[in-house]
């Protein structure tokens, strides 16, 4: 998989060159191969889910999705933890399964009884830029601020699952995991041979014969 900006740029390329060990392979292969389907969430959270990530981090149709559903569910099933909670807020699953009922909720009261799956993109949109401000305070919410829900858990969790996966890795050039050959070239504006090259105006053809040396050592 590439991306215009680093074209040739494939960071699985590396998986059998000196750039990553075996537990690096086994690190990046499991994370390639998260269950698409729903473990912690029921099928209906599922589905609020789904129409939740894809309006925070719409992605191109014309190349495979990173499964933000299934990177979420994965976090709070394995309890993944990140080291801190804001006192304002339940403990991860018990937000999460709040927040999407409460999503749910105001959707169904705004919109004729229709979950938020169920509306537009436009509403949808509507909906998740009150939450932003702190605008949704239904009862569903338990208490839980939906400000703080926004901000600690939908973004935080959502689009650290987009960046945890290759395909964005690509895109924004990144060389993936060091271990364990680690970076050499330091300095500003350089990039060890088997780091991404980007493609500077007129310089595209350029770019693209050093990344397809990526994988070759």
């Amino acid at each position: 998989m590439t991306d215009a900006r680093y074209p040739g740029y494939d960071v699985l390329s590396k998986r059998d060159t000196p750039s990553w060990n075996e537990q690096t392979r086994r690190a990046i292969d499991r994370r390639l191969n998260v269950p698409d389907g729903p473990r912690f969430f029921t099928a209906d959270e599922w589905r609020t889910l789904e129409a939740l990530c894809r309006r925070m981090m719409p992605q191109p149709a014309d190349r495979p999705a990173v499964p933000l559903p299934a990177y979420v569910d994965e976090k709070v099933w394995i309890g993944r933890e990140d080291g801190y909670r804001h006192a304002g807020m339940p403990l991860q699953g018990e937000a999460w399964k709040r927040g999407l009922a409460a999503l749910d909720d105001e959707a169904k009261r705004a919109h004729d009884g229709r979950r938020f799956h169920e509306i537009g993109s436009a509403d949808q949109d509507a909906l998740l830029k009150s939450m932003q401000e702190g605008a949704l305070s239904g009862p569903a919410w338990g208490g839980m601020p939906s400000k703080l829900f926004f901000k600690e858990r939908v973004v935080h969790d959502v689009i650290n699952a987009y960046y945890a996966h290759p395909i964005a890795w690509n895109e924004i050039g990144w060389g993936g995991p060091a271990s364990p050959r680690g970076y050499v070239r330091m300095g500003f504006d350089r990039h060890d041979p088997w780091e991404a090259a980007e493609a500077k105006p007129g310089e595209e053809a350029k770019a693209l014969r050093e990344n397809r040396r990526v994988g070759q050592g």
